[in-house]
């Protein structure tokens, strides 16, 4: 079994936690479009509170760590290891308590190179625990606005892990999938579990829009989020989100797989 210590020594190591390579003019951009409720960094979260950017550096200082001197306005972030182990901590206790009603759970990433290991090895565990993993809206088309307009992406599943690929992506050999932040995938995957009568996840997993998007409709959401993503942490603070694991999100995919046994250790379903 992984240790604490030699998680929080693989945290550090690996940029996850510690200094990592956000930066910080970055996150205070979003803070701004924060502020000004722009949809690109709300990620389908409609906020209760009125949330300013003094206001969004004071809860990102408290639930990553970061620096909370608005004077500090260069150079890169830095993630509090002992807030990430913590919040892993709780994000096991939200998976085995699902395991444990065997809960039909959602699983969903908009950044699939890093992350699509680390949630599949987890959906793997949770169906064998006997909860049913949803693939609902699967080939489903979703129009993406992006910065050069429009484009029609496919909602697939990859071991059992929501994502969007392109329309000519399909296949043995292609990429993992498209980067996004969009609330619409999740969005359309409710939908459409609606639409045939069921069953609706009880539990959604993922990062950005499938976190804020489930959680702003009601459902218990758990992820991952990076220091420059206020939006899942103000879910968590507003009570729409459950959990919220602070960390460098977009570092390689191998070095994700020791958060991944240390989880389903403590969550009690390493196979």
């Amino acid at each position: 079994m992984l240790s604490t210590g030699a998680l929080r020594a693989h945290l550090l190591a690996a940029g996850l936690a510690g200094p990592v390579a956000t930066p910080r003019e970055k996150s205070l951009r979003n803070h701004r479009l924060f502020a000004a409720r722009d949809p690109r960094v709300t990620l389908g979260l409609d906020p209760e509170g009125r949330w300013d950017e003094r206001d969004l550096l004071r809860l990102m200082a408290d639930r990553c760590g970061v620096s909370g001197d608005p004077g500090h306005r260069t150079g890169h972030e830095v993630i509090d290891p002992e807030r990430t182990l913590g919040a892993l901590d709780a994000f096991a206790g939200r998976l085995a308590a699902a395991a444990r009603r065997r809960a039909p759970v959602l699983f969903g990433t908009g950044h699939p190179r890093p992350l699509l290991g680390f949630y599949a090895i987890l959906a793997d565990a949770m169906s064998s625990a006997g909860c049913l993993v949803l693939t609902p809206a699967q080939g489903r088309c979703v129009d993406m606005t992006t910065r050069f307009g429009v484009r029609t992406l496919l909602l697939d599943y990859a071991r059992g892990v929501a994502l969007m690929r392109g329309p000519r992506d399909e296949g043995a050999g292609c990429e993992p999938g498209v980067h996004t932040h969009s609330p619409l995938p999740v969005r359309v995957a409710l939908g459409a579990a609606a639409e045939v009568g069921g069953p609706l996840p009880e539990l959604v997993v993922g990062d950005h829009g499938w976190v804020c998007g489930a959680g702003q409709l009601g459902i218990e959401t758990i992820g991952l989020a990076d220091a420059d993503d206020p939006a899942p942490f103000v879910g968590e603070a507003e009570g729409r989100v459950a959990v919220v694991v602070p960390l460098d999100d977009a570092v390689r995919s191998d070095y994700y797989r020791p958060l991944t046994r240390y989880v389903l250790n403590r969550a009690c379903l390493s196979q």
